[in-house]
């Protein structure tokens, strides 16, 4: 999982990502939660990260 976190921590540094959406697109990754558990208002930012990590959901 440290390769995940590098990227993550990448993907902040580079843009401005709501912090949730992270939080969220770690726990679909690790299968705690689905897209549609999403909040509606970060769910697009979610499916960014989600097809940044090359993640099918």
């Amino acid at each position: 999982m440290s390769i995940l976190r590098e990227f993550l921590l990448r993907l902040l540094l580079r843009k401005e990502v709501n912090v949730m959406a992270v939080v969220y697109a770690t726990l679909i990754v690790k299968g705690l939660k689905t897209l549609e558990q999403v909040p509606s208002l970060i769910k697009s930012q979610v499916e960014d990260i989600l097809v940044a990590l090359e993640v099918e959901v």
